[in-house]
């Protein structure tokens, strides 16, 4: 019997957590990653190598990465090096071996596929664009944001709604990338930021129109938490109709929401970061043929996420 094809869009901790329980599961995995990261290490490497931002890449590798040497693979890829006055503080060490094999294959979508063989993943991570370019975002103030890190870490009132994100300049969708949506029997749009993980990808000449004329089931996994400066007040129908006025849809095949409680703990911790558990409203319904409320909440995590395990299994079962 083939293999469904799922394709995983997003970036971040998101998509991690989706691919990590997905990959024991028999499907033929494609993780589509954004490429327009401008902070930390990504940002560095970036600006000092002229190379598309390979954290989001990486991340992906690590979730899918299998076999006999998988945690100790996994640990070394995300070491990060602390050595402060060290021209290597603040790098992972994935992203430096993903930066190197970039100049030693010639570009960033063979050095991911190179990655991934050493890696031993159980299906394949493709950029979505092997295009460079800025994240910005237009503020309801007119005041237009530069740079994927300045959005994701505002300098600005972070109250204020963003009015809509684009890049610049236009980029396209990697060739690769585009077969894959055509060809996937279900698209998941993994949790994430909004405006700086998950919309950039959408953002791409080409992903818009390949999401429209796939035959797949989109499903979108929504986040638990809203975040100062990108989705402050939101609620679920929020979130659910900005990604959708992006790929210029109506609906969703389903949606997934959390169903379990957040500890008193994590709501005091995060509260003091203003981001706050995402309310399900009335309107949630409207964006959505089904809605699949699950719990689909990590217990175990000392952050609130997402359970790899539990969130696989809705998926699977869809």
């Amino acid at each position: 019997m083939e293999r469904k094809k799922v394709v995983v869009i997003g970036g971040g901790t998101g998509s991690f957590t989706v691919l990590r329980g997905l990959k024991n599961y028999p499907l033929d995995i494609t993780a589509v990653v954004t490429m327009f990261d401008s902070g930390g290490s990504s940002g560095v490497l970036r600006d000092e190598f002229g190379i598309l931002p390979p954290g989001d890449a990486r991340r992906c590798l690590v979730a899918l990465s299998d076999g006999e040497k998988e945690e100790m693979l996994r640990n070394l890829f995300n070491y990060r090096f602390n050595n402060n006055g060290s021209s290597l503080h603040g790098h992972s060490f994935g992203n430096l071996f993903l930066a190197a094999l970039t100049n030693i294959v010639g570009n960033e979508a063979q050095a991911i596929k190179e990655a991934g063989n050493i890696l031993n993943i159980k299906g394949q991570v493709l950029p979505v664009s092997l295009g460079k370019s800025q994240l910005c975002a237009e503020l309801e103030t007119g005041e237009i944001i530069e740079g994927e890190t300045h959005i994701d870490i505002p300098k600005h009132e972070g109250s204020l709604k963003i009015r809509k994100v684009f890049l610049k300049p236009d980029v396209s969708i990697y060739p690769e990338t585009e077969k894959a949506i055509k060809l996937a029997d279900i698209i998941i749009i993994a949790p994430g930021d909004l405006y700086t993980s998950i919309i950039p990808n959408i953002l791409v000449k080409g992903v818009a129109e390949a999401l429209q004329k796939s035959p797949a089931k989109i499903i979108y996994v929504l986040n638990l938490i809203t975040k100062w400066g990108e989705t402050h007040g939101f609620v679920g129908s929020d979130f659910a109709r900005e990604v959708l006025s992006y790929i210029s849809l109506s609906r969703f095949h389903s949606i997934i929401y959390n169903t379990h409680p957040v500890p008193a703990k994590l709501l005091e911790a995060y509260a003091a970061e203003k981001k706050y558990p995402v309310l399900i409203d009335d309107k949630l319904k409207d964006y959505a043929e089904t809605l699949i409320p699950a719990d689909v909440f990590s217990d175990d995590d000392p952050y609130l996420r997402h359970d790899s395990d539990k969130l696989a299994a809705v998926l699977a079962n869809i």
